[in-house]
């Protein structure tokens, strides 16, 4: 694998952004993009160097989700 995927999305509720890998079980949050970005290192990190088949990806990408309300 030369890349994971995450899928990041604004925390609404709590504030913040959670990231949540695209076939992996990884998810995490942090309050600003930098803090996120190093949570995400972070997290792969921990991911792939617990034993988990498969070497450790090369690139990371995050994909941002914005939802937007329209009113009628």
């Amino acid at each position: 694998m030369s890349e994971i995927i995450f899928e990041v999305r604004e925390d609404e509720a709590d504030g913040g952004f959670v990231a949540t890998a695209l076939g992996h079980s990884i998810v995490t949050q942090g309050e600003t993009m930098e803090e996120l970005r190093t949570m995400v290192r972070d997290a792969v990190q921990c991911h792939f160097g617990d034993g988990v088949p498969g070497p450790m990806p090369k690139v990371i990408r995050l994909h941002f989700v914005r939802d937007e309300i329209l009113a009628v």
